[in-house]
């Protein structure tokens, strides 16, 4: 059966996604966050925000990706992260305009770098608390909460003060 399903997710695209940075459960929340709330009509700054937190997500799984195939170059890490965040044009090319209001960055693109960096902190932050508390979380599923939670209150903050 075992054999089935990795099959299954290797056909998918999908293989050997179970010893990754990122769980399974948070890419899916992100994810299906990301489309419910395009569809709903948020403001594309907040949408930006978990978009950016799901290409993070994306980066790590192909981080691992090249480790297990033993693919290491100077400079990977930054190459595949960028590459990525890359697939911002893909995504949303036909939706957005881009008119720069932060620096050089499109609001979209800036609010999407900020929603990476605050997964990334998320992370950070949940290894430290771990680390305090003799490498237990302190309940079940407490990286993935508090990723969820800082990227909540972070998009919440986005589009109520964001322009």
């Amino acid at each position: 059966m075992k054999k089935l399903l990795l099959g299954l997710f290797g056909t998918l695209g999908v293989s050997n996604a179970f010893a990754n940075p990122a769980c399974a459960v948070c890419t899916v929340a992100i994810g299906a966050t990301l489309t419910i709330s395009r569809k709903l009509g948020v403001c594309d700054n907040a949408v930006a925000v978990w978009l950016g937190a799901f290409l993070v997500i994306m980066g790590y799984w192909a981080i691992k990706w090249f480790d297990k195939k033993n693919w290491h170059f100077w400079g990977r890490d930054i190459f595949l992260m960028a590459l990525t965040f890359s697939m911002i044009a893909g995504l949303y090319i036909h939706h957005l305009s881009y008119s720069p209001c932060y620096w050089i960055f499109d609001a979209f693109l800036f609010w999407a770098i900020i929603g990476g960096l605050v997964y990334i902190i998320s992370q950070k932050l949940y290894e430290y608390m771990k680390r305090r508390n003799n490498n237990h979380a302190h309940f079940p599923f407490e990286k993935v909460v508090l990723a969820i939670v800082m990227l909540m209150i972070t998009s919440m903050l986005v589009s109520k003060f964001a322009m």
